[in-house]
């Protein structure tokens, strides 16, 4: 079945005065219908940046350079998101694919009410009336769990909890029932609380409408419980990606084991957690090969000069993984 998603060699470079600097550095991956990809790592690794380029979202001095992302839709065909005009893609953006941001106080208009919002999407998207747009809205405000829902309707965000908000944004999300939904870490800043009880709903709502999803975050615990498959990047390239589960016990590139290894463990009594030793290296200072040689246990010298490609094996489990690194962690 043909890729919901299909990304390849994506790069988005930003022009700074130190230089131009690839954020997203020639990434290639497939989500298939109904699928999550978890795309992991640190701050500034590309995650976001990745999500913005496929929406056409990435600002000045920012430009997609290189690559394709080929979304295939209902009523839409296959289409490729690089390629399309920005008039193309606002009626591609809420419809076929919607994005979760990652604070919706930010992402929400503060002196337009929930339900102007709700509508104004619905309007352009589903070619719905007034009167049917607000029962639309209000309908997917019930669903995603937001007591007296009319009432919130017309509520204005900063009327509302942050749990709440974040409801809020993802009923907004699906008003449009989108094929494909790009969630930027839209738990990150919520309670543990209302972080368990948002992903419980967004796993429920992915599986009633069928979505493919691309869910960012640093949470590894996050990453095991929502996606089918991950993708590990630094430096704004691919280090590793494959079935969730078998990344996760049987890492095999030394960033994502050190990532691993960096979570607290239940059980394991600890006056101090496992850290990777140094920073994350500035822009214009990342090495020419592998961008985590600076900071990696298992640097080769050709890691300093080289870039490791992606290279596909098949793992204990007899799936396909993807490590770019010369020096793999052994299974």
């Amino acid at each position: 079945m043909e890729p919901v998603l299909k990304v390849r060699d994506l790069e988005t470079t930003f022009y700074l005065k130190t230089g131009p600097f690839r954020a997203v550095n020639r990434i290639s991956y497939d989500i298939g219908r109904g699928e999550t990809l978890g795309i992991v790592g640190e701050s500034g690794c590309g995650k976001s940046v990745t999500s913005f380029s496929l929406m056409q979202l990435v600002a000045t001095p920012g430009k997609i350079t290189h690559g394709s992302a080929i979304l295939t839709a209902p009523n839409l065909g296959s289409v490729d998101l690089v390629k399309q005009t920005p008039a193309q893609m606002e009626n591609i953006r809420g419809g076929k694919m919607a994005m979760i941001f990652q604070e919706p106080m930010t992402a929400l208009n503060p002196v337009l009410t929930i339900g102007y919002q709700m509508d104004e999407q619905i309007q352009k998207h589903l070619k719905l009336n007034a009167k049917d747009s607000r029962d639309r809205a209000i309908e997917m405000l019930q669903l995603v769990g937001i007591p007296s829902a009319a009432e919130r309707y017309t509520a204005y965000p900063h009327h509302l909890s942050g749990g709440m908000r974040q409801r809020a944004m993802i009923a907004m999300a699906l008003s449009c029932n989108p094929t494909f939904l790009i969630a930027d870490e839209p738990t990150t800043a919520l309670d543990v609380t209302i972080q368990a009880q948002i992903l419980e709903l967004f796993q429920s709502l992915q599986e009633k409408f069928n979505m493919s999803v691309q869910f960012i975050t640093h949470d590894l615990g996050v990453i095991s419980e929502v996606s089918d498959n991950v993708l590990v990047m630094y430096g704004g390239q691919m280090c590793e990606k494959g079935n969730t589960q078998d990344v996760l016990t049987s890492p095999r590139h030394p960033y994502t084991a050190a990532l691993i290894e960096s979570r607290p463990k239940i059980g394991v009594h600890s006056n101090r957690l496992k850290t990777i030793e140094g920073s994350v290296p500035a822009p214009h200072e990342l090495p020419a090969g592998c961008p985590f040689a600076t900071r990696c246990t298992r640097v080769k010298t050709e890691c300093w000069s080289n870039k490791p490609p992606m290279t596909p094996f098949t793992n204990s489990s007899g799936r396909e993984q993807s490590v770019a690194c010369f020096n793999p962690v052994p299974q």
